[in-house]
Formats: structure tokens, C-alpha cells, sequence
């Protein structure tokens, strides 16, 4: 009878786990909470075949852990995959007319990208490049477009 409840209190117990993880889930979208809750069902199903605590224990972290580190990156490939860039990200690697001199020494340079003005710099120890020439956008560091020099193919 003793172990009977002990069980039950176990099942309810995992089961509460799972809920609160899944809860976790949908309010974070993280896909991370999500395989522990996959653990917790394993636990339950150690639990109903009759399974010491310290198993269902080790069931519940192998679960959890493998299916995060092996099945999270491959649903995160086929998630969102068509997912908008935002404004920032959409910047990088657009070629842009350089509006000031860009030299890192004298912190100065700008860029009109969309409309709008950015502060611009080059890649650590890059050449400075002059007002009205062609710089390509690798990355943004704060609110300064890093950019490399841009030469346009001859053909």
C-alpha cells in the first residue's frame, strides 16, 4: 500500500513537472523547456512500470538533455525558416556610398543606408576610405555599420 501511494505521489509529481515545463514553453517559445517535459513523460512511464526514484531520475535528465542536444538543432533549422530579417540584419552586406570620410583614427565616417544616417567605421587596421566611394556592410557594432571597402566587378 506504501508503495502505492509513494507511485502516485511520484506520478503526480513528474506530471506537475511536465505541465509547469510546458507552460514554460509556450510563455518563452525557446524551444528549451519542451524536451524536459518529453524527459518528465519518460519519468512517469518509469514510474508506472515500477521504477526507483533514482531511475527515474537518470531516465528524466538522459531524456531531457539528449533531446535537447540532439533534436533542438534540427528543429531549429526547420522552425521559423521563414522568418522576416529585422532592420539591422537586413543592412548587412548592402553596398552603400560612403557620405564622410571614414577613418577609424579620427572617429569619423558616415553612410546613408535606407534613408537613414549611420555612423560608420572599417574593419580594425582596414585603410581609410573617402567620402563619395562604394563600402560594403560585414557588421554592426552598437549603432556603427562596420564596412569594408566595395569595388564594383569589371567584366
Amino acid at each position: 500500500m506504501g508503495e502505492l501511494i509513494s507511485a502516485n505521489m511520484n506520478i503526480m509529481a513528474w506530471l506537475a513537472a511536465m505541465i509547469i515545463l510546458i507552460v514554460i514553453e509556450i510563455i518563452t517559445v525557446g524551444l528549451t523547456t519542451i524536451w524536459f517535459a518529453i524527459g518528465a513523460m519518460a519519468a512517469v512511464v518509469v514510474t508506472l512500470l515500477g521504477g526507483g526514484w533514482l531511475l527515474q531520475l537518470t531516465v528524466f535528465l538522459l531524456i531531457s538533455f539528449g533531446m535537447l542536444l540532439f533534436t533542438r538543432p534540427l528543429a531549429m533549422k526547420y522552425i521559423n525558416v521563414h522568418r522576416t530579417k529585422t532592420n539591422y540584419e537586413g543592412i548587412i552586406g548592402k553596398v552603400v556610398r560612403v557620405t564622410k570620410d571614414i577613418d577609424n583614427v579620427n572617429e569619423t565616417g558616415s553612410a546613408v543606408v535606407n534613408g537613414q544616417e549611420w555612423s560608420v567605421r572599417t574593419m580594425p587596421g582596414a585603410a581609410a576610405i573617402p567620402a563619395g566611394s562604394l563600402a560594403k556592410v560585414v557588421d554592426i557594432k552598437g549603432v556603427k555599420l562596420i564596412v569594408e571597402k566595395y569595388e564594383e566587378e569589371t567584366i
